[in-house]
């Protein structure tokens, strides 16, 4: 089958790999019908090499049609279309009990000391086949995919995946009071998801900061009250304009839909370069122990948030050595919640969203759709931010 491999920075290819199989009694086998280009595959793109191998495949947001099961999949049969999220779970151990998929103590990868296994992302989770392909291995099939009615287009339910799951827990960990205010950081897939979610749930105003214009034009017209970096000289300056408009205190909750790759940060980001260009056999150590983030858009988070209010890291980071502010911190009595999101736990919330009516605007929300053959193409753009590319689907 064709595949979509990482083969280094800025370097994917698509090229022939083995087609997958039923390995355990508990898998799956999809064709892919879509698949997303995630911001996290950036990371993989660029930042997160030294835990790269060459050959890897990448993604993780796909949907299709069941072409195979195992045994031990009763609710599944081929020909059922179904859509596959990101993280690989059983649906029956404490964590996922608890509603924490993304810690499922079936597929942790406690070689690496890291959560619940994840499609085409590193070997930190598991160097797991990702979704970038014709064909997809599913492991745990008896519990992650989801089915989803034939008719609507595959534009419709394929979000499922990961976008509107990671908006939606963004949001809902940014516990935003119903007629409160929230600023929403980055407004690339989740961000823009987020800012729509947290308007159909309650949110009397929502602002959104980010310096693309494509991006900022799109939020406009959903709703939100947008800012663009470029208009501002400082974030002292950016900070003190939301300010004004909530009563000089700050939103009730901010969401950093930016991470690792946030604006500005020069010495981050000569770190982050000069770790994805070292030989992997130093790289990797090295990333491990002293890797740090461009922490921009979370400093800002910080600054902006209202006393008692509450930060949602959605945006991934990767560093562990990354200095906080743990003053202001502490001082302001700031909420943070974080973490990968627990796609399950909000699949059912989700799906009256998914109707005709489309509140959410899922319908049109990918602004460019290629084959799977171009991925090499729309990598280049999605990451250099060319031609108004904010959400690509590939359709293998």
């Amino acid at each position: 089958m064709k595949a979509v491999t990482w083969q280094g920075r800025r370097d994917v290819r698509v090229e022939d790999v083995p087609d997958p199989r039923i390995e355990e009694p508990t898998d799956a086998v999809i064709r892919v019908t879509s698949t997303g280009l995630c911001g996290s595959d950036l990371h993989l793109y660029e930042v997160l090499t030294p835990f790269m191998t060459p050959g890897d495949i990448l993604g993780h947001e796909p949907m299709g049609i069941v072409e195979e099961v195992g045994p031990e999949v009763p609710n599944l049969k081929p020909g059922d279309r179904v859509v596959v999220p990101f993280q690989i779970s059983c649906g029956h151990c404490f964590m996922c009990s608890s509603g924490l998929q993304t810690q499922c103590e079936t597929t942790q990868v406690t070689s690496e000391g890291m959560g619940a296994a994840l499609f085409g992302y590193t070997r930190l989770y598991g160097a797991v086949p990702g979704a970038q392909a014709e064909y997809l291995r599913v492991p745990q099939a008896h519990y992650g995919p989801m089915k989803v009615p034939e008719g609507p287009a595959d534009d419709r339910f394929v979000y499922l995946s990961d976008v509107l799951p990671t908006a939606w827990q963004a949001v809902a960990y940014a516990d935003v009071p119903r007629g409160g205010t929230v600023a929403v950081l980055g407004l690339g897939p989740i961000g823009d998801m987020a800012c729509r979610i947290a308007l159909a749930r309650g949110a009397a105003e929502v602002f959104g900061v980010d310096l693309v214009p494509e991006r900022l034009a799109r939020a406009r017209r959903r709703g939100v009250r947008t800012y663009d970096l470029r208009d501002f000289d400082h974030e002292k300056e950016l900070v003190a304009a939301i300010r004004d408009e909530t009563d000089g205190r700050g939103p009730d909750a901010v969401i950093d839909a930016v991470g690792t790759e946030a604006h500005g940060s020069v010495a981050a980001r000569l770190m982050q370069q000069t770790a994805a260009v070292m030989p992997r056999a130093l790289s990797g150590p090295l990333a491990e122990r002293f890797s740090v983030d461009r922490l921009g858009a979370l400093h800002t988070a910080i600054e902006l948030v209202r006393r008692g209010g509450t930060i949602s890291i959605s945006g991934v980071y990767g560093g562990t050595a990354d200095p906080m502010p743990l003053l202001t911190m502490f001082d302001k009595q700031i909420q943070i919640r974080m973490g990968q999101a627990n796609v399950r736990r909000w699949s059912d919330d989700l799906l009256p969203y998914l109707t005709d009516e489309d509140p959410l605007g899922v319908d049109d929300f990918a602004t460019h759709r290629v084959p799977l053959a171009d991925a090499p193409h729309a990598y280049e753009m999605f990451q250099r931010k060319e031609d108004g590319a904010i959400k690509v689907l590939m359709t293998p």
